[in-house]
């Protein structure tokens, strides 16, 4: 008799560690998909921020490009504007507007950059540059912006620009 309860006692064992055993790799297992997700989660937000600031700085870029057109459309200052300060004015205003786009999306590192260039767009529509030519007043902001575009979007983790 001695011996079936020992038995018992063993198989009661053996069937409580085998199910601890059981729930331990179930646990394990599951910690392991829910780090997993949290990762593809992370990357995936990643890419979408990415892609979000991106297009913020496409639409900058085409709004200082019509900046440009207009700077170099605007008339001689002894002649008739032509309907050229309307549509100008309209041009700055949405061109200020992808600036605070570019503010609230992209790194700190890139809104003195993108201030500065606005700031030089609009003194040169304005004529507020002498007799400086556009493309030479615009060049030094221009650069410096589009360098940190480029580092602000090469500085998001695991991406490339």
């Amino acid at each position: 008799m001695a011996s079936e309860v020992w038995t018992s006692v063993l198989s009661l064992t053996g069937v409580a560690l085998g199910g601890g055993l059981t729930a331990l790799s179930q646990r394990a297992t599951q910690r392991s998909a829910d780090r997993a997700e949290e990762r593809r989660l992370r990357a995936a937000t990643g890419e979408a921020r990415r892609a979000e600031q991106l297009q913020a700085i496409k639409e900058f870029i085409a709004c200082a490009q019509a900046a440009e057109r207009a700077a170099y459309s605007r008339p001689d200052p002894w002649g008739g504007d032509d309907g050229w300060s309307a549509p100008a004015g309209a041009t700055m205003t949405t061109l200020w507007v992808a600036e605070r786009h570019l503010v609230l999306l992209c790194d700190p590192d890139l809104h003195a950059t993108v201030h500065a260039y606005g700031r030089a767009l609009n003194q040169a529509v304005w004529r507020d540059i002498g007799d400086t030519e556009v493309n030479e007043h615009l060049e030094e902001c221009k650069t410096a912006f589009m360098t940190a575009a480029r580092a602000g979007l090469s500085s998001l983790p695991g991406q490339a620009p």
